[in-house]
């Protein structure tokens, strides 16, 4: 297939990495492991574009840029990654129909609780109109898929699991081993926590974890926490560090994505509550290299971990549940080995990216096909 990819929220590369930007990343690349022509057609960024009046204008202008150069080397459909509100895709619909090629949205999503205010109305209608143009919409959230349900028919939605490769997840005992002599651990639990320590609910979600590790402590429980990321809000969390004693903890700053298998390896415990976390790329890392994991049920925490199969899981609005799912995998040894172990089997049985993105292939194959067998659309 040759394919027009777009991704209107976060182009590839862009310097502050998350989640999002890994999957579609990844996307991108299997597609093309797979065989499959993709070109990337347009970095334009859509976020909040529709406040912007300048910006709004590059639309316009590289809509028509957009469609002149697919012309030269006309695409087979055009598959764009991630629309919402604050960046509803404003590119894709548009070009796809003046090129009559069939238009997919992988991780379209509805809420229409932003209908009801006045900043995100703009947003929420401007993505209702590109969710209602796709001929497909994939999804990797069972929550989001419920939602889009509300507004389009089933045979144009379609659930893809979250994905990763499990070879560059690996338990690595080696590592394992290395890393705890130069944190300084003997035989106390380690617990780890991994974010963007942006504003918000990612240093509020590390917040939490030192917080729960600093009351656990002052039980008498023997723990050391491991933070790894960085970020604006890192200096507060230094300074609410300073609950816990400085030998047990340690914040490792920003660790490249394929250098973190080595931390998880050397960890027992993943604890991150994920506060609005849509999915929360950590979950399915971590499990991978054989850690349970402590989260919220409420956001990406309830999609990513099997509750008492893979991790332990509780309530956004019960905190001191949290803390004492850490807690109790610290006492509990021989349960954080069964549940790390489960952890290791369910990636690699229901989120190996391969498998669940051959099913995204047909998929995108079978539109394409039929889009071959009709009159083209203008």
């Amino acid at each position: 297939m040759r394919i027009a990819y777009y991704m209107p929220f976060k182009p590839m590369g862009h310097r502050n990495p998350s989640g999002d930007l890994i999957i579609g990343s990844e996307i991108f690349s299997h597609l093309q492991e797979r065989g499959h022509h993709l070109r990337l057609v347009s970095r334009l960024r859509c976020r909040w574009l529709y406040y912007r009046p300048i910006t709004f204008l590059r639309l316009l202008l590289e809509r028509r840029r957009v469609v002149a150069a697919c012309r030269l080397a006309p695409p087979d459909l055009w598959l764009s990654y991630h629309s919402y509100y604050k960046a509803p895709d404003l590119l894709g619909p548009a070009c796809s129909r003046r090129l009559g090629i069939p238009y997919a949205l992988f991780q379209g999503i509805y809420s229409t609780s932003r209908r009801r205010q006045l900043l995100t109305l703009p947003g929420f209608l401007l993505n209702r109109a590109t969710l209602l143009a796709a001929d497909m919409v994939f999804s990797n959230k069972n929550r989001d898929l419920k939602n889009l349900a509300r507004l389009l028919p089933a045979e144009r939605l379609r659930y893809i699991a979250p994905g990763l490769l499990p070879e560059q997840f690996p338990f690595q005992p080696e590592w394992r081993a290395a890393l705890r002599h130069s944190w300084g651990v003997g035989d106390e639990t380690v617990v780890l926590a991994a974010a963007m320590m942006r504003p918000g609910v990612k240093t509020a979600g590390i917040a939490t974890v030192i917080k729960a590790c600093a009351e656990l402590h002052r039980t008498g429980l023997p723990l050391h926490l491991v933070v790894a990321g960085d970020g604006s809000g890192r200096i507060e969390l230094e300074r609410l560090g300073a609950q816990l004693p400085g030998h047990r903890l340690h914040f490792l700053g920003r660790i490249p994505r394929q250098e973190l298998h080595r931390c998880y390896s050397a960890a027992d415990i993943f604890a991150f509550p994920g506060f609005e976390e849509s999915l929360g790329m950590v979950y399915l890392e971590a499990q991978s290299c054989r850690l349970p994991v402590v989260a919220c049920a409420d956001w990406g925490g309830g999609e990513a971990v099997v509750a008492g199969q893979t991790g332990l899981l509780s309530p956004a609005a019960r905190p001191e549940q949290f803390t004492a799912n850490i807690g109790r995998l610290i006492r509990e040894p021989d349960l954080r080995r069964r549940l790390g172990e489960e952890a290791a089997r369910h990636v690699r049985r229901q989120h190996d990216l391969r498998r669940n993105y051959a099913t995204l292939e047909l998929a995108l194959q079978q539109l394409a096909d039929r889009a071959a067998l009709t009159p083209q659309r203008s």
